[in-house]
């Protein structure tokens, strides 16, 4: 069961990062340039997320195993895509 949720966790985030880097790709071909404060914009609701994470991991029970590994999965994707906008 384990393994199961780092595979989602994994893949959520994996995707998030993914989604941003080809936004991100889309937009300069438009010839757009970035929008300043977007790191910080993600590192907020990273740590929004991070926090519902935590608290839904305390408070609920195994029936809510799928909600809270997305809420891990998109804190771990904006902070990967926080990295990899360095």
């Amino acid at each position: 069961m384990a393994v199961l949720r780092v595979l989602r966790i994994s893949a959520l985030a994996l995707l998030i990062t993914g989604l941003m880097w080809l936004s991100q790709q889309v937009g300069r071909a438009q010839g757009n340039e970035p929008v300043p404060g977007t790191s910080w914009a993600l590192g907020v609701l990273s740590l929004l997320f991070f926090v519902g994470a935590v608290v839904t991991e305390g408070t609920r029970g195994r029936e809510a195993t799928v909600q809270k590994d997305l809420l891990w999965g998109a804190a771990a994707g904006g902070v990967l895509s926080i990295l990899s906008r360095l």
